[in-house]
């Protein structure tokens, strides 16, 4: 039976432009709460673009994905999912962060979301920038192990350095990331890839980790049938993280980005994709590099409310067959 604690208020009972913003509609349960214990995915911003190297404002995607995604509803027309039926979802507030200082802020990312995973809460988080994934990775790494990773971006992110030295970018997570031995880069799938280069093979270093770069024009010649079959084979039924970096999609459909790269998906695209991947076990999530300043209509904001719920529904689908 639905528990109603963790259940959305509906549109036909307060307008959605009323009461309070949280994501999806979702009660807000904050730690040390008397239902924090009986989350199971728990959504919740980083509000931080400490890491971003060209245009800011990440940090303000948070509250406004929070404002789009009372557009949410129930259930996935396409799929037949629904989330909120399946498992008890809950808006966990903002995860702490330092905006002066990056090293502190990943620090407390990381021991918020140690505090989310040790309570056996599966992760979904809107940010922010890239590199808040690495401090999450870092802390779901310390209940799993090593992850997979099914990764959609138009950038690998995999870059070493920037500016004589700058280990942590928002170019860089996963470098870091597979160096650390948190993610495991042959259970890895990066999908979207485009853009120029600033040099001839700036981009082996991932391929020759073992990822799996499946670049934008690969992928529409394979079509999403053939990426997901790969996709899924790679990851295999070991714990994988979702990572969706908003600018994938093309910027007519996502303006709102630090790093807009034209040739890219199209919203519907992307949902497909997301929604082929039912059946891994997701232990953890992202939407990220969301920035409202560059986009007044909204849509980029709602696009990633709309694909975070795609990915929850994914997520749901894990929490559900680990419960029965």
């Amino acid at each position: 039976m639905t528990d109603r604690r963790f259940t959305p208020v509906t549109g036909t009972q307060m307008p959605r432009y009323a009461g309070a913003a949280t994501l999806m509609r979702l009660p807000l349960v904050l730690p040390g709460s008397s239902d924090w214990d009986d989350v199971q995915i728990g959504l919740f911003g980083i509000p931080w673009d400490g890491g971003t190297t060209n245009r800011p404002g990440e940090r303000q995607g948070p509250r406004q994905v929070r404002d789009a995604s009372t557009m949410v509803r129930n259930v996935n027309r396409a799929t037949g999912v629904n989330p909120f039926a399946l498992c008890r979802c809950a808006d966990l507030g903002d995860s702490p962060v330092n905006p002066a200082d990056l090293a502190d802020s990943m620090l407390r990312i990381e021991r918020f979301v140690d505090d989310i995973c040790t309570s056996g809460i599966v992760p979904i988080f809107v940010g922010g920038d890239h590199l808040s994934t690495l401090p999450v990775m870092r802390a779901i790494s310390k209940h799993v192990g090593p992850v997979g990773m099914v990764h959609i971006d138009a950038h690998t992110d995999s870059w070493d350095s920037y500016f004589d030295g700058q280990k942590y970018t928002h170019g860089t997570p996963f470098r870091r990331a597979i160096e650390e031995g948190i993610l495991d880069p042959k259970r890895t799938v990066q999908i979207g890839i485009r853009g120029a280069l600033y040099a001839d093979g700036d981009d082996c270093w991932g391929r020759d980790q073992g990822i799996r770069v499946i670049d934008f024009d690969e992928y529409k010649r394979l079509g999403v049938e053939q990426v997901l079959r790969e996709t899924r084979a790679r990851v295999g039924s070991q714990a994988t993280y979702v990572s969706f970096d908003i600018d994938v999609l093309d910027p007519a459909y996502a303006p709102g980005t630090g790093t807009p790269e034209i040739g890219g998906m199209t919203t519907f695209e992307a949902q497909c994709l997301v929604r082929g991947l039912e059946g891994i076990t997701c232990v953890g999530a992202d939407v990220v590099e969301v920035s409202p300043p560059f986009d007044t209509s909204g849509n980029t904001a709602l696009a990633a409310a709309t694909l975070m719920f795609e990915i929850l529904c994914v997520a749901a689908g894990t929490v559900s067959k680990a419960n029965r």
